[in-house]
């Protein structure tokens, strides 16, 4: 098998290439932010000591766990329009998919980084006349964000890895984009080998940066 790399210039990279890994991108930010948000008031929940939030937090984050990605995002892309009457895009049904998915998976950060806070400080903050919210929001989180920041970075790795299954519902990411230049071009075998190149120098990359970060947070402590 003879492969040839010489198609693969600016123009190409630029009109099939960049559009797709803008998307890979705008996705992993946007679910990484949403998945925070969104998993941390689970983690809450499930920490509040309450049956009638702890439970169906539980469910939620245990159950969607229990699914692989790339069938939440079939399910959900195939369902929804059913319930909605109408048909939603394949990149708005994956932005949805992906915070609804990581939160269950952030949530479970969280609630590891609030349970490494001391007791103390939340005994600190009680006696200083602080309100559940506020010792959580005041003393609590920050502390555990600072811990846990080397694990959501890492997660936010996965997640950028895990874009490439939105493949599955037709949303132009960057795998998208390198199949879509080698269809065009005759040369899928080598599109799709410049697309693990490009994942992996691009998580490799990140990789190391996290992890001289957490090095960096284990010598201030």
């Amino acid at each position: 098998m003879n492969l040839d790399f010489g198609f693969y210039n600016w123009d190409v990279i630029s009109n099939f290439v960049v559009k797709g890994f803008y998307f890979s991108v705008f996705l992993t930010a946007v679910a990484t932010l949403g998945g925070i948000f969104f998993g941390t008031l689970l983690a809450l929940m499930r920490l509040s000591g309450r049956k009638w939030l702890d439970a169906p937090a539980a469910f939620y984050v245990n159950g969607m766990r229990s699914i692989p990605l790339v069938m939440v995002i079939l399910g959900f892309f195939l369902l929804v329009p059913f319930v909605v009457g109408r048909p939603i895009g394949a990149e708005t049904s994956a932005i949805i998919t992906f915070i609804a998915f990581e939160a269950a998976y952030f949530s479970e950060i969280m609630r590891a980084g609030i349970q490494s806070i001391p007791r103390g400080q939340v005994f600190a903050g009680q006696a200083l006349g602080m309100t559940y919210a506020q010792n959580m929001r005041l003393v609590i989180l920050p502390q555990a964000f600072r811990n846990m920041l080397p694990v959501l970075l890492t997660q936010t790795i996965i997640l950028f890895q895990d874009t490439s299954l939105v493949y599955a519902i037709g949303a132009y990411d960057l795998l998208k984009g390198f199949e879509t230049a080698g269809k065009n071009f005759g040369r899928p075998t080598e599109s799709y080998l410049l697309a693990a190149v490009v994942y992996f120098v691009i998580c490799f990359s990140l990789s190391y940066f996290v992890k001289r970060l957490h090095k960096k947070i284990a010598i201030i402590r």
